[in-house]
């Protein structure tokens, strides 16, 4: 059994947000592989199904990001799970849009949401790092995480969606590559132009010689036109 947890805030005011791209990407996963009707519990919303030979517990933690540790320690103790059967999506400063990498274990680099989850779990869970971007600079961070997303990244955040739909049982399984490399299928790398043949410039084409039948006085003639 896994458990994949989505990191983000409550409520409809922050549905569209970068920082809840975690719930973006479970409530992906849950329609698109027929899961059971989300239900609370565990001071969040949860969700089960399957994804491949796995049975995956879905969970979206309702306690605000800085807590969210509380929600998934709760639902790792009643399913009796190990930090190691954790996966968490969340979003990632450190990444440009339209990255994302997987890692097992390692610090929070200060993410709230992760904060949490060390004090509640330790750090041997696993994490789907999803890039957002940075601001630029740190005093910008906390607005720009609670802001939406721009109409600009609809088609790659769709794309990535769809990918992450497309490899979650291969994550759910322990196979990272290959996730990966189904998220990479959906969002395309960019088609390199074809190169097309420059026109070559026409050879010389040697002129035959051909006798010259003019008469002498039209030669003379050809001279002052």
């Amino acid at each position: 059994m896994r458990l994949f947890v989505g990191l983000g805030n409550p409520g409809a005011k922050y549905a569209h947000n970068r920082h809840n791209i975690g719930f973006m990407a479970l409530d992906r996963i849950a329609s698109d592989h027929g899961f059971a009707p989300w239900r609370r519990k565990f001071q969040g919303q949860v969700c089960e199904g399957r994804l491949g030979r796995e049975k995956v517990i879905l969970l979206k933690p309702e306690t605000f990001m800085n807590l969210s540790g509380q929600s998934v320690g709760e639902a790792m103790r009643f399913y009796k799970l190990a930090p190691e059967d954790v996966m968490v999506f969340h979003d990632e400063l450190d990444l440009a849009p339209r990255k994302i990498r997987v890692k097992q274990g390692g610090g929070h680099a200060g993410h709230n949401g992760l904060r949490s989850l060390h004090q509640h779990l330790g750090e041997n869970y696993g994490r789907v790092r999803i890039g957002i971007g940075h601001p630029g600079h740190k005093d910008r961070v906390s607005g720009y995480v609670l802001h939406d997303f721009a109409r600009a990244d609809a088609d790659w955040l769709d794309d990535m969606m769809r990918g992450i739909e497309d490899g979650a049982a291969f994550l759910a399984e322990g196979d990272s590559a290959k996730f990966l490399n189904a998220i990479g299928l959906r969002m395309g790398a960019e088609p390199k132009a074809k190169k097309v043949a420059k026109p070559t410039a026409p050879k010389d084409v040697p002129v035959s010689e051909q006798p010259d039948e003019r008469t002498k006085i039209q030669k003379l003639m050809d001279k002052f036109k």
